[in-house]
């Protein structure tokens, strides 16, 4: 009961964790594109009133008009939204469904022996400083280097700099699997605790500023909108690390850490390049695409470089062997089986409902295991029971065996 309880939590923090997170990506991309395709205002009514930049836009049969003002209306509204909310319940779904399904398993999910041989404890103790440690950094080099006109660029390379020692570490402690994820919830962290420490509290001390009829410092904006920026490049790679877990062939590989900080730096590309097209939209200048075109080179030499080798044509006297039958290939995959798979898929303990502690259960799941031992290599989780790639390899040629007979 406790399993299928704990399923029922992974299913709903699940859905409730990508439901919020879609608003506040949604409403993040939204801002940037504002705030780059926003044009100044040639009413002079407007521009007496501060509006320094307004869009015209029509959606679902209305037309829009959003108006940014420089600095701070002349007079607050009554009622004034807030964006927070989408950021922080993301956080908060998001680490509940890591604790449940990572901390709360953390001697299946975080430990690979073959990768780090540590306890359950020190593991947890280890995935949460990993959480704290990040922001930490990321905040002092902000807070440090962020000043100047060459300040942005500071930042940015250090923060990269972090990002790649924190993705080597992770996969030198965790398992493959949780050391993606890992990464990812580290600067989704870092997202969220820039809108609880520095853009809302900003936010909150111009809006009492202006009630106490003080001037505006400007520096709240600043800060926010560098943050806010920061957010914005974070978005795609943190995608990708959750979304990681579906793809053994890249968590699995020797330079799993490499695979990671390639990916997220293709997905920090192209996020560039839509970022800069709306600015060059307005401008009426042409679209940047050499920063799409890195970013999608970038995922090619990735993909080429992970590409599996051919299988190798056999020579000599292996040439001139009779090929195995389809019931011998069957009975040595049905051994990897017994030996790799069916200690958790079996009468006591079927994960997922599945068992492989028969001829005919193998048959019935053989597109399932070929999927998931041969094609994505999830299975088993972290390669706890030590499957080789000749054994991979075997359950490949067994399924496509399989595929020839029917």
């Amino acid at each position: 009961m406790l399993t299928y309880a704990l399923d029922w939590a992974n299913l709903l923090l699940r859905w409730a964790h990508v439901i919020v997170a879609i608003a506040w990506i949604g409403s993040s991309f939204y801002f940037v594109w504002l705030d780059n395709t926003l044009t100044r205002p040639t009413d002079k009514a407007l521009l007496d009133k501060g509006v320094g930049g307004e869009l015209w836009a029509v959606h679902g049969g209305g037309f829009y008009n959003p108006q940014k003002y420089q600095g701070a209306p002349p007079r607050l509204p009554e009622n004034l939204h807030w964006f927070y909310w989408e950021s922080y319940s993301t956080w908060l779904t998001g680490f509940a469904l890591f604790t449940v399904l990572y901390l709360f398993n953390a001697g299946t999910f975080l430990i690979d022996k073959s990768v780090h041989d540590w306890s359950p404890v020190a593991a947890i103790h280890t995935a949460l400083a990993f959480l704290a440690g990040f922001w930490l950094v990321y905040d002092l080099i902000c807070r440090t280097l962020g000043r100047g006109p060459k300040g942005d660029a500071l930042v940015g390379a250090a923060v990269f700099a972090v990002i790649v020692f924190a993705s080597w570490l992770a996969c030198q402690l965790f398992a493959g699997r949780a050391a993606f994820l890992l990464v990812g919830a580290m600067i989704a962290t870092t997202m969220s605790a820039n809108v609880f420490f520095w853009i809302i509290p900003g936010q909150r001390k111009v809006v009492a500023a202006m009630k106490a009829g003080q001037p505006v410092d400007p520096v709240h904006g600043l800060r926010g909108k560098q943050r806010s920026v920061h957010n914005t490049y974070f978005t795609l790679p943190v995608l990708f690390a959750m979304l990681s877990n579906h793809y053994g062939w890249a968590y699995s590989h020797p330079h799993n850490w490499l695979v990671l900080v390639l990916i997220m730096l293709a997905g920090a590309l192209i996020r560039q390049f839509f970022v800069a097209r709306h600015k060059t939209e307005v401008a009426g200048k042409p679209a940047p695409w050499g920063w799409a075109v890195a970013g999608v080179a970038v995922l090619l030499a990735v993909a080429v470089w992970l590409a599996p080798a051919p299988a190798a044509r056999p020579t000599g006297a292996e040439a001139g062997t009779a090929p195995v039958s389809k019931a011998v290939l069957f009975e040595q995959a049905q051994a990897v089986v017994a030996q790799r798979c069916a200690m958790c898929h079996n009468a006591q303990l079927a994960n997922k409902g599945v068992r492989l502690d028969s001829a005919e259960a193998i048959q019935g799941h053989a597109q399932a295991i070929y999927q998931q031992a041969v094609v994505l290599k999830a299975m088993p989780m972290n390669n706890a029971t030590q499957i080789t790639e000749d054994e991979r390899a075997l359950l490949g040629r067994w399924y496509q065996a399989t595929q020839q007979a029917n």
